[in-house]
């Protein structure tokens, strides 16, 4: 190598390095211009994380205990601690329950009440399942001209067998005709125009 390519070489590296320096001075600069906003920044970040990492491990306890409650009330109906505690952690859970156990002792009083569960579901079936025990034709009627029922057609052929233990065929036919054919319970429909009502 010659003494020229060396003092080139030699250049560049003091080029480098004071290019780096300069970019090291003005990181600094920033660094002490905004210091304060960016330990802002950096511990709102950590505070957020920390508060999304709390939240999630309270979510999972909750569920957690909820499921160990309805385990408990799974193999014993009647605990009353279990029943409380599941009430407290999740209510919407509980009226699952509440509903079916209501649905197999066939309680109207518990069925009536599960009727403003804030669980949809489980307040749309409270209805449907208490005007059927109750053979209430109104009420099935009713829960069958709502938009938002679940079960809306097994609601019309409830009204249907009800019309036709009356002797009142006609209007037991047209209420299964009433029913759609892409419905999933169009051919019991069909069937029970043909076989029940005729």
């Amino acid at each position: 190598m010659s003494l020229k390519e060396n003092i080139e070489m030699v250049k560049n590296e003091l080029n480098s390095e004071e290019k780096f320096f300069e970019k090291a001075v003005q990181t600094e600069r920033f660094v002490k211009k905004y210091k304060k906003p960016l330990i802002g920044v950096i511990t709102a970040a950590i505070l957020a994380i920390a508060a999304g990492t709390a939240y999630n491990i309270t979510t999972q306890n909750k569920i957690d205990q909820s499921n160990a409650a309805l385990n408990v009330l799974m193999a014993d109906a009647n605990n009353q601690a279990a029943q409380e505690q599941l009430k407290t952690l999740n209510p919407k859970l509980f009226d699952v329950w509440s509903l079916s156990q209501a649905l197999k002792s066939k309680d109207q009083e518990a069925l009536r009440q599960l009727q403003s569960s804030k669980a949809l579901v489980v307040a749309d079936l409270a209805e449907y399942e208490l005007s059927a025990i109750q053979e209430d034709e109104a009420g099935l009627q009713k829960y069958a001209q709502k938009s938002s029922a679940l079960l809306k057609d097994l609601a019309v052929i409830e009204t249907a067998v009800l019309l036709m233990d009356k002797g009142d065929k006609a209007s037991a036919q047209a209420k299964l005709s009433m029913i759609d054919i892409n419905s999933p319970v169009y051919q019991l429909a069909q069937s029970l125009a043909h076989y029940g009502v005729k």
